[in-house]
């Protein structure tokens, strides 16, 4: 007989904005919203004084302000929230056996076996007291016998409150909510689905589970399932070095820092690039040198979460420079981006307007249709990256992004 699990869920409730709050207690109750500062500027955090006019993260900030006029609006501060996501990191980390990270603000934990010790009730609840009493951020969290009944729990459990979930009540707790709560139902999918004359998730529960793939393909089983309470997705253990990384070899050693920076650039824009189609962000940069007489030495920085290319590049040019001091040839040049956390290009909209925004969703969208490397910049023409020799359009030539673009 399958034992039944606990898993807990965790959300910050409007993270940057709690953020925000705790530095500045002036700002409690009061309309916030977070963001870039300009009328080009995005929104990345509204708080929920500010929703009930229909502010929303993603919205321009010149709609925002125009739809919430008496909000304080502040530019963002990526390093602030990274330094924050660290501290309720380490909490858990320091209770909880195994946990994983979904995002810079969200946490899943199985805490399964663990009534036989202290009571899992008793455990979630004091977990969520301490994260509040030690950060003072306001949190919520779900507990269910799996993670997505746990994460529509802790929707519905907002703002800064618990919600449990008992086991075989899942389809029951599902049913009168709006069929938009299932995670990876998106506007397209609801209104595909609203177009069905399905609104609320009692009615997928109620179809057969052909039907609903007939319509939305492989995703209409996936969703079906969630609907119905079914999820056996297993909590990924968080760990600080996971990473992804990239390393050139050179046929000739060299001093040439033409090539050397292009090369950097070009593998950093690459990693860049896999971090946002894998939805992650980094928190660590290190870039390798191995020389001529194959004594290798690197150099490591620690930055705010990010996964833009406009942000990484001048830090790991930088890091280069740092390290290459002995003006010896060159045979091999690394990055590693480590720290990686889920979470989207959101924490960037601080400094970004909606047509960088545009921009990288774009480039993106190219490179994910027609390969990797469809889209270069000019810096990069220089030196080849890995991969790089491999033409994506065979023989015709990539996309060239000039500096002023970025």
């Amino acid at each position: 007989m399958k034992k039944n699990k606990s898993i807990i869920h965790l959300d910050l409730d409007s993270f940057f904005v709690s953020v925000e709050r705790v530095r500045d207690s002036r700002l409690e109750n009061r309309p916030l919203i977070v963001g870039g500062m300009g009328d080009r500027g995005v929104v990345a955090a509204a708080s929920y004084e500010t929703r009930k006019f229909g502010v929303h993260s993603g919205m321009a900030m010149k709609v925002a302000r125009q739809l919430c006029p008496q909000a304080v609006v502040i530019k963002g501060d990526s390093s602030v929230y990274t330094a924050h996501s660290h501290l309720v990191t380490e909490i858990i980390k320091n209770r909880v056996p195994a946990f994983e990270k979904a995002s810079i603000d969200e946490f899943y934990a199985d805490l399964s076996g663990m009534d036989k010790f202290f009571g899992i009730r008793k455990f979630a609840h004091e977990l969520r007291e301490t994260i509040i009493k030690e950060t003072r951020l306001p949190i919520s969290f779900g507990l269910s016998q799996n993670k997505i009944v746990s994460k529509i729990a802790t929707g519905e459990a907002k703002p800064n409150n618990e919600l449990y979930i008992d086991n075989g009540e899942e389809k029951a707790f599902l049913a009168p909510l709006s069929a938009g709560k299932i995670p990876m139902v998106g506007n397209k999918t609801f209104q595909i689905l609203m177009n069905l004359g399905i609104r609320k998730i009692e009615t997928i529960q109620q179809m057969p589970v052909e039907m609903l793939e007939s319509v939305l393909g492989k995703n209409g089983r996936t969703i079906w399932k969630r609907a119905n309470g079914i999820d056996d997705a297993p909590i990924v253990p968080f760990h600080e070095r996971k990473s992804i990384s990239a390393e050139r070899t050179f046929n000739r050693d060299t001093i040439d820092m033409v090539q050397l920076n292009a090369t950097l650039v070009g593998m950093a824009e690459n990693l860049a690039y896999q971090l946002r189609r894998g939805n992650k962000l980094t928190s660590s940069i290190s870039v390798k040198i191995r020389y001529s007489d194959f004594q290798t030495v690197s150099k490591q920085a620690k930055i705010p979460y990010t996964s833009a290319d406009h942000i990484l590049i001048p830090k790991i040019e930088e890091l280069f420079k740092q390290l290459y001091s002995r003006r010896l040839l060159i045979r091999l040049i690394g990055i590693k981006y480590t720290g990686l956390v889920g979470g989207h290009y959101q924490i960037n909209l601080f400094d970004d307007s909606e047509e960088m925004l545009r921009l990288y969703n774009s480039i993106d969208k190219i490179r994910s249709r027609f390969g990797e490397h469809s889209v270069v910049r000019a810096s990069t023409l220089g030196g080849a990256s890995v991969g790089r020799s491999e033409n994506p359009f065979n023989g015709e030539p990539p996309v060239v992004l000039a500096h002023r673009h970025f």
